[in-house]
């Protein structure tokens, strides 16, 4: 298909030049006088261009200006930028890079030069959003083989309890309804976090979660709140595997800058996940803060199985379980690539001490918000 390029230029004259010569190329071209026209021609296109060249000394709205506006929308943020100016010293080719310009062509300038730098970033665009979607088809269809084995397990819950319930509940004990109300209850929680968990990776992996982070962090002060939450959303697996969750918060932590929806998920993967290996007689699971410096510090320690030393480089793997035929566990294994691909948006650091009998203590660093 023929890709749009929108030019922004305030010499007239340059501007038809520009527009003439690359639809010779075989572009399709829109054009802008400065910033505050190329704003109305993006918001009034069908789909964002393709490209954009833009000068940068202009009246109303610089080329400065306009690169920050675009950069600032979701819509527009991966359109490749190519700033065009007279505009030659170091520091200016500096800032454009620095505000995430792709390329900078100095006048005047060869009309060939300029045509081979389009092409050149049209085709890596171009590379690049084949090679997104190949993976995000790879992510698919690795949830959907995942999917395909774990969904029969709750299904078989929620099918079996049903029937029970569907026949004769006369005969049935109140115990009895209970009980069968609780297998599909169960079968039910364990589906949605399957589905749950499945949409965060997808969005995880192929990037659309760092928009959202982009947006949605700020500073938070309430530790105390996500705890609680954490600690709701697996109450259900705590109680079932008997393990005793103690929680340890200290009164003076820092505020944190971060997404507070994504942390509690990464909280409660963690205590998920704890909870699961933690297959001892009166097994413990702790969940406690600290902070320094730089970072409040999250940690999750259990007594359960441990991890083996050549098995810690794994763990954070897409849908990696150690020796799930051995011990039978259930789940997707895909708690610990969350927890990894959250903190990684968060900037954050993430290590385990384990050993194996001998239980895991995952420790997660989030920045503190800045002193102003």
């Amino acid at each position: 298909m023929t890709a749009t390029i929108l030019v922004l230029e305030d010499d007239k004259p340059l501007l038809e030049g520009i527009r003439d010569m690359l639809e010779l190329q075989g572009y399709h071209i829109l054009t802008a006088g400065n910033g505050v026209e190329g704003l109305r021609v993006l918001e009034s296109s069908p789909k964002p261009p393709d490209l954009i060249v833009s000068d940068i000394m202009m009246p109303e709205m610089d080329g400065y200006q306009f690169l920050a506006a675009v950069q600032g929308n979701p819509k527009w943020v991966d359109i490749p930028f190519i700033f065009l100016s007279a505009k030659g010293e170091k520091e200016d080719v500096r800032e454009g890079r620095m505000l995430g310009a792709d390329d900078y062509v100095i006048k005047p300038f060869e009309a060939d030069d300029l045509v081979v730098r389009i092409a050149s970033k049209l085709r890596r665009s171009r590379q690049l959003r084949q090679t997104h979607e190949s993976r995000v088809v790879d992510i698919k269809r690795r949830i959907l083989s995942v999917l395909h084995h774990e969904f029969r397990t709750p299904l078989t819950y929620i099918v079996a309890y049903s029937d029970l319930l569907n026949s004769d509940l006369s005969s049935m004990s109140l115990d009895d309804i209970k009980r069968f109300l609780n297998g599909v209850s169960s079968g039910a929680q364990r589906l949605r976090r399957l589905v749950e968990n499945c949409i965060l990776l997808v969005e995880l992996e192929t990037g659309e979660a760092a928009a959202t982070f982009a947006w949605r962090k700020r500073p938070i002060a309430n530790v105390e709140s996500m705890f609680r939450c954490a600690q709701e959303s697996v109450r259900h697996a705590l109680e079932s595997t008997g393990v005793t969750l103690n929680v340890v918060l200290p009164s003076d932590l820092p505020t944190l800058v971060g997404d507070a929806e994504y942390l509690k998920i990464m909280l409660a993967c963690l205590l998920d996940n704890a909870a699961k290996f933690s297959n001892k007689p009166n097994a413990v699971v702790t969940l406690s803060a600290s902070h320094d410096e730089r970072y409040v510090y999250f940690h999750v320690a259990d007594n359960g199985r441990g991890i083996p030393p050549e098995e810690l480089s794994n763990i954070f793997e897409l849908f990696y379980q150690i020796d799930r035929q051995r011990f039978e566990d259930q789940g997707t294994g895909s708690g610990l690539a969350i927890v990894k691909r959250i903190v990684e948006l968060h900037n954050g650091t993430i290590n385990v001490q384990s050993q194996p009998g001998q239980g895991a203590t995952f420790t997660v660093g989030i920045p503190r918000a800045t002193r102003g």
